[in-house]
């Protein structure tokens, strides 16, 4: 399987290979690069050797994907951003609903008393500027050291203990994904291809409170994901653990010298531009029998800024009418927004399909500015 190890990473193009083909794949790196910004960039490299065509490979090897507009790209590292910035740019301007990042400045508001279920938060330790692509062994179990030693420091509801996979029994292990609770080994192409397999399943782990509602998932997709969950309707509480249990890890990640990697243009620096800016991803998962069977229900989630996947992650179908609903933007709006924009949208499906269910007709609601102003149009990416 390509990217599971360094001597199985996905091959890279020859160094005199021509611009990709490019014309049958459906994803915001295939739309926005020209060969232009492709001969300009393919000699490059950052500090840690991360190059133009490790950027791009899982978009080059996987033209679309059957339920969302992929970005079809990824940073080894968080200069990837400003020695590529010709080619990310763009793609971070056509995922983020205008978003530019050379203008405009993102604000982080983790004020969870400004907002009314699942919240996910990814970010990178900073220290070291390697990003999950591109990092090997030593870096991987640097991150994981300091995190967990982190970690130790949290009292009150939030104290737990870390399970590392490599200690795990494989009955422990599916019970945890089974629960939704833990990440399964990555076996999606648009994964592998970029690398997120490497070394598996060394320096991974999950560390959870005892309450199994405050969890954070290390050396998965990004250095950290941080996770506010429970069941139920209660929003509010959920993010409010999220902002505090996220403030204070940051807090004892700094005492040791660390910090997660944030910038005033682009946020928090994570592996895939798709999250860029909060790395939040506030999750609902509610059942819509007849209103996900309406030609309107697509419309209807794009206008609201919101996205579908099964709950089983996004390269999952919805079982039993059930979907995880979640924010799109991540970027250029701050958390507070983020989750206000997922309550109420949430409560307009769910008003759509009690009326769906009397009998009567739903709207499509007006679609909402983009960032630079204008109304959005397209499709929904992520």
């Amino acid at each position: 399987m390509p990217g599971l190890t360094d001597s199985h990473s996905p091959a890279l193009s020859p160094r005199s290979a021509d611009y990709p083909d490019l014309r049958k794949h459906n994803n915001c790196m295939a739309e926005c690069l020209t060969p232009g910004i492709y001969s300009r960039l393919r000699d490059k490299m950052t500090p840690n050797g991360y190059t133009l065509d490790q950027c791009i490979q899982t978009g080059v090897d996987n033209p679309g994907h059957p339920f969302i507009k992929t970005v079809g790209m990824v940073a080894g590292d968080e200069e990837s951003y400003e020695v590529f910035a010709e080619i990310f740019d763009p793609v971070i301007k056509a995922r983020h609903n205008g978003y530019d990042p050379r203008t405009m400045r993102h604000h982080t508001d983790l004020d969870a008393s400004k907002s009314g279920t699942a919240l996910r938060h990814g970010v990178k330790a900073g220290g070291e500027s390697c990003v999950s692509p591109h990092t090997r062994g030593q870096t991987s179990r640097a991150v994981e050291n300091v995190v967990v030693t982190a970690l130790s420091g949290l009292r009150g509801d939030l104290s737990g203990k870390y399970y590392s996979l490599t200690s795990m029994t494989e009955r422990e292990q599916q019970q945890l994904i089974d629960d939704h609770f833990l990440f399964d080994k990555p076996v999606s192409p648009l994964l592998t291809c970029a690398g997120m397999a490497r070394d598996w399943p060394d320096a991974r782990g999950i560390w959870h409170n005892n309450e199994k509602t405050f969890l954070i998932w290390i050396n998965e997709e990004d250095h950290t994901r941080v996770i506010s969950m429970e069941k139920g309707g209660n929003m509010k509480r959920v993010f409010e653990r999220f902002c505090r249990g996220l403030k204070e890890v940051e807090r004892l990640i700094k005492e040791r010298g660390w910090e997660f990697m944030w910038n005033e243009r682009l946020g928090y620096v994570l592996t895939c531009p798709s999250n860029l800016g909060t790395g939040l991803r506030a999750g609902v998962h509610v059942k819509l029998p007849r209103l996900s069977k309406d030609p309107r229900f697509s419309k209807i989630l794009e206008n609201l800024r919101l996205q579908k996947r099964g709950t089983g992650g996004v390269d999952t179908a919805a079982v039993a009418d059930i979907y995880d609903i979640s924010n799109l933007d991540r970027l250029g709006r701050s958390e507070v927004e983020l989750v206000q924009i997922v309550i109420d949208g949430v409560n307009y499906l769910v008003d759509c399909e009690k009326k769906l269910e009397r009998g009567q007709d739903i709207k499509v609601p007006p679609p909402c500015l983009s960032l630079a102003g204008d109304e959005v149009a397209g499709e929904g990416r992520s």
